[in-house]
């Protein structure tokens, strides 16, 4: 079906709820397997070299959907103590005519808590670059000969900063984090494109907030319910719930929830309360062993707005694996 871009702008407007300025954080369904992309801070958390690739195809059968992709590797560089994480991380994301490709470096410091060595908090840190860019042919005009809009294709890079906290024992973990810290959230004037910048383009400063648990049900069957808190500062919080089953360490399999929440007043709720569903999405994910350093994980999200029927759901594909000598003790598997 085709859609000029001004009808997925329209439908941002309508999930946000407030006039926006700037792109989305990238925010990933599966993001439970692989925390990387939300907090710094878990980078060498499974003690082991590991790297995953995802892919997320969103609001699939819309022309210029969103579509992500991101390949990570992260580990350890001291095998012993433990208390140096590295990583790296490079993704693309492309809206339309918008694109962010970004490469970020990442460095966790993690503080052993007890003797036993069951508990760790983590401070972490990322350090990168983004390449923003926008495609004027790919824009369609109302009127032709529109001096607005850019002949060609625009891009600027500009650098960023992350960081992170997290905490972890064998029970639960949680973690905060904020990405974007550079980002020119305070500016006041109209969405425009031209050929002088391309402000308009860059993300809002973003704040993650994540926590889960893990349960054992019985052996070989663990319950492991999570929870992500996205703020922008700008428009609605949104909330994710989650919750997987865990069969013998093998196959995980479970849903999630992604809701707005009224955690912070905003100017908007007053002014339009009866025009925003709360509800966004549901979520089914599973994740397989393929092999003890093989995973595969799929997730599939439906739209529970006005944008159910409109689209054909979120599809997003994982693949990770680790490589290397596994440091880390067999008796102690990362749930996390």
């Amino acid at each position: 079906m085709r859609k000029s871009i001004k009808y997925l702008s329209l439908g941002f407007l309508l999930l946000g709820g407030v006039k926006s300025y700037a792109q989305q954080s990238i925010q990933f369904t599966q993001y439970i397997f692989n925390s990387i992309s939300v907090n710094p801070a878990y980078t060498g958390y499974k003690e082991e070299w590991f790297g995953q690739m995802a892919l997320r195809s969103q609001w699939t059968g819309w022309d210029g959907a969103p579509k992500t992709g991101s390949v990570s590797v992260d580990g350890v560089l001291d095998p012993v103590n433990r208390r140096h994480g590295v990583g790296l991380q490079v993704t693309a994301d492309g809206l339309g005519a918008q694109s962010a490709t970004s490469i970020f470096a990442n460095y966790a410091l993690r503080l052993q808590l007890d003797d036993e060595d069951t508990q760790r908090l983590s401070l972490g840190v990322g350090v990168g670059v983004t390449q923003y860019g926008l495609d004027g042919n790919k824009l369609q005009a109302v009127e032709t000969g529109d001096v607005v809009i850019p002949s060609g294709k625009l891009s600027n890079w500009k650098p960023d900063i992350r960081l992170g906290v997290y905490y972890y024992n064998p029970k639960w973990y949680a973690g905060v984090s904020v990405q974007d810290l550079f980002a020119n959230a305070s500016s006041n004037e109209e969405f425009r494109f031209n050929e002088n910048t391309l402000e308009s383009l860059y993300r809002n400063v973003s704040l993650y907030v994540i926590g889960g648990a893990l349960f054992e049900l019985e052996e070989g069957l663990h319950l492991r319910p999570s929870v992500l808190v996205k703020d922008d500062f700008k428009g609605p919080t949104s909330l994710d719930v989650n919750a997987m089953f865990i069969f013998n360490n093998k196959f995980w399999i479970g849903g999630g929830y992604r809701t707005r929440a009224r955690i912070f007043d905003r100017e908007y709720y007053d002014r339009s309360p009866a025009k925003l569903s709360a509800t966004n999405a549901v979520t089914a994910i599973a994740q397989f062993y393929a092999t003890d350093r093989l995973r595969i994980g799929y997730s599939y999200d439906i739209m529970l707005n006005r944008m159910r029927g409109l689209q054909n759901g979120t599809h997003e594909v994982t693949l990770g694996i680790t490589f290397g000598q596994t440091f880390r003790q067999i008796l102690s598997p990362r749930y996390f």
